[in-house]
C-alpha cells in the first residue's frame, strides 16, 4: 500500500447504498469478525486517506475565548438499509475543536424533527460530561456551554 494514489474521503459517499456483500474472504487471519471483499476494500480505502492526510493536523489556538459550544447535526433515515439516522456533532473550547462524533441512532426517528432533537440530547450529554471535566481539573466557564442547530422545529421542542 506505499505507492498507493491518495484518496480525499476514508469512504465512498454512496457507500450505504451497497448490501454488505461479497465473496468471502479466509478469515484465519482474524479473531472473531468474519469479513468479505467489501470490508477490505473499506479498509484499503481508509489507508488511502490516511496516506493522503498524513500531514494534515488539528488546529490548536493559544489565544482563544473560554467559552464551551456545540454543533448538532442529523442525517435523518440516512442509511439505505435500515432507515435509521446518524447524529453528529462536534464540541469546541474557543476556537478549537476537540470533541466530535458520528454515529447511527439506535431508534428508528419518524421524522426529521425526532431524530434532531435526539442528536441535541446527545450533544447535550457530551457538553455536560466535558464541563464537569473542566470543573474536575480545575477550570471553571464563566458561561453556559452553547448548542447550536439547524432545525428550528427542534430548537423549538428544547
Amino acid at each position: 500500500m506505499e505507492n498507493v494514489k491518495a484518496m480525499h474521503t476514508p469512504l465512498a459517499q454512496k457507500h450505504g447504498e451497497q448490501e454488505a456483500a461479497g465473496k468471502a474472504v479466509d478469515p484465519s487471519a482474524y479473531r472473531s469478525i468474519n469479513p468479505n471483499s467489501m470490508h477490505l476494500q473499506a479498509i484499503k480505502r481508509i489507508l488511502r486517506y490516511v496516506k493522503g492526510t498524513i500531514d494534515h493536523g488539528l488546529r490548536i489556538i493559544s489565544q482563544s475565548s473560554f467559552r464551551l459550544y456545540g454543533f448538532s447535526d442529523v442525517d435523518w433515515a440516512g442509511c439505505a438499509i435500515t432507515r435509521m439516522s446518524t447524529t453528529g456533532y462536534s464540541i469546541y473550547l474557543g476556537a478549537n475543536c476537540f470533541s466530535w462524533s458520528s454515529r447511527k441512532q439506535n431508534i428508528l426517528a419518524r421524522s426529521s424533527t425526532e431524530a434532531e432533537y435526539r442528536a441535541l440530547a446527545a450533544t447535550t450529554v457530551e457538553l455536560t460530561w466535558i464541563s464537569y471535566i473542566l470543573q474536575d481539573i480545575g477550570m471553571y466557564i464563566k458561561t453556559s456551554p452553547a448548542l447550536f442547530c439547524d432545525n428550528l422545529s427542534a430548537l423549538y421542542m428544547t
